[in-house]
């Protein structure tokens, strides 16, 4: 199975091109505003910085130098000292510091109200304020007593170091105002900008819309037989856009297969008029002949065994292609459409009397019945019905050994009558199975036959089942066959 954080992730990616467009539209816009926001706020906090860093290198160590001489206090006595701190053009929260010999003597911070106030430091404080380097270059500090602050420091004349510093407080408040002003403005950008691209993309893919419903159209016409009319062509196709090639070249699609379909459709009703002529035409001749072979068997004269033989011969083979015309003549209206009747049908007696027959004609199989306690009926042509009946029957029997078991079973499901006749004989080979039903397919030679066919009875079972509006299924491996007849109650 694969991790949750992974299914979590394939269920959110988004699937189709508009949702992908609009994503990465706002991820684009998204990394934008974010780039932009943190270089003004970088460039805020530098800038600020600099001032700092500015203000510190004018300020200098007067400040702190003044601490060696005066008092850090009450600025009515002049300090504990009797001298005052220089506080003069010092903005308020300005840090003091000296240092001798790396330990504060003396800090201070200058108030809003211009006195100085001591200022009580940890050791942590003091080992920081030791480490900054002499050089006047500013670095940020944090002091216990006081939070971050930027200070400097520089040595003074009498070998001692004094640390100047400014609050870095007012910069942190800027720079998180504009962090929070960004981010709102960025974030009502970016839902603006997602709505907005959305209509747009959607807007702009129309086109491809069009082209997708039109190919869903075609998808749902029958493309397999008959005349087809394939639905209006996809508008408004502007060869000067991308989408408006591929609507272009989809509607050209459309043109030469509409083209083919029509002539598929008229090669095909040429070839069922000629089926349907052709065995109208050769029932005549073909029932002459035979009537003529069964009137020349009757001669009362001597005839030599060879005449009589091929006579005989003559007549049965008359017979079976008279058989043959017909089930052409059948299958050629089955093509046609023509109506069959519409009468309901007992699907119970029709499958006794079947079996009755079939048995009588099998006596070297075993045929028994799987039937329901209460009759099936649909609505339907009982003729046609026995006869793709009889001819699975028929073919059970043809082509499977004597002593084969061959089980007919009806079952009602609701909305359909579903019967099925089963053997245990050899199989129908598997690259046979596709085409059992079409017209002239013989059976593999390991299916034992007794007697062929023209390999019309499957043909003719597919078509009517068809016809009243069912279906042919076969399932096959060696030592059991099923074929299986669904027929709705009402076509």
């Amino acid at each position: 199975m694969r991790p949750p954080l992974r299914r979590i992730a394939s269920r959110l990616r988004p699937r189709t091109l508009r949702a992908r467009l609009t994503c990465g539209l706002v991820v684009l816009l998204a990394v934008g505003c974010a780039a932009v926001g943190v270089a003004a706020v970088l460039s805020l906090g530098g800038f600020l910085s600099n001032q700092l860093d500015q203000q510190l290198s004018e300020a200098g160590g007067r400040f702190p130098a003044s601490l060696e001489h005066g008092g850090r206090g009450d600025p009515a006595d002049g300090g504990a000292g009797g001298v005052r701190a220089d506080t003069r053009r010092q903005a308020p929260g300005t840090f003091g510091a000296r240092l001798l010999h790396g330990r504060v003597t003396d800090v201070a911070v200058v108030r809003s109200s211009g006195a100085d106030t001591a200022v009580s430091l940890d050791a942590a404080d003091e080992k920081a304020l030791a480490a900054l380097p002499t050089d006047g270059h500013a670095q940020d500090v944090q002091l216990s007593a006081l939070h971050r602050y930027r200070v400097a420091a520089v040595r003074g004349h009498d070998g001692d170091v004094l640390v100047t510093g400014l609050p870095l407080e007012d910069v942190e408040a800027a720079v998180h105002r504009l962090e929070l002003v960004s981010a709102t403005v960025f974030g009502a950008v970016l839902l603006v900008a997602g709505v907005a691209g959305a209509l747009w993309v959607r807007w702009s893919l129309r086109p491809l819309s069009r082209v997708a419903a039109t190919a869903a159209s075609v998808t749902r016409l029958p493309l397999a037989s008959g005349e087809v009319t394939l639905p209006a062509r996809v508008p408004d196709a502007d060869p000067r856009t991308e989408v408006g090639r591929v609507g272009s070249a989809f509607n050209l699609m459309l043109s030469h297969v509409e083209d083919a379909l029509s002539q598929r459709h008229a090669s095909e009703e040429r070839l069922r008029r000629f089926a349907a002529d052709a065995s109208h035409e050769l029932r005549t001749p073909v029932a002459s002949i035979r009537g003529h072979a069964e009137l020349a068997l009757r001669h009362p004269g001597p005839v030599p065994p060879e005449i009589t033989h091929a006579v005989r011969r003559v007549a049965a083979e008359s017979g079976r292609m008279g058989e043959m015309v017909d089930d052409l003549l059948l299958l050629a209206r089955l093509d046609a459409g023509r109506p069959l009747e519409r009468n309901p049908v007992d699907l119970t007696r029709l499958v006794l009397d079947a079996t009755d027959d079939a048995r009588v004609a099998g006596r070297g199989h075993r045929w028994t019945l799987d039937l329901p306690e209460e009759p099936v009926a649909v609505c339907g042509d009982r003729h046609r019905l026995h006869q793709a009946l009889a001819n699975l029957l028929a073919n059970a029997r043809v082509h499977t050994p004597e002593g084969t078991t061959v089980e007919v079973g009806l079952r009602d499901t609701g909305s359909h009558a579903v019967l099925t006749v089963t053997d245990d004989g050899p199989g129908v080979p598997e690259a046979a199975q596709a085409t059992v039903f079409e017209r002239f397919t013989r059976a593999d030679s390991r299916r034992h036959a007794s007697g062929g066919g023209a390999g019309l009875g499957l043909a003719i079972v597919a078509g009517v089942t068809a016809a009243h509006g069912g279906t042919a299924e076969i399932d096959s491996r060696p030592g059991r066959t099923v074929f299986t007849l669904r027929l709705p109650h009402r076509a």
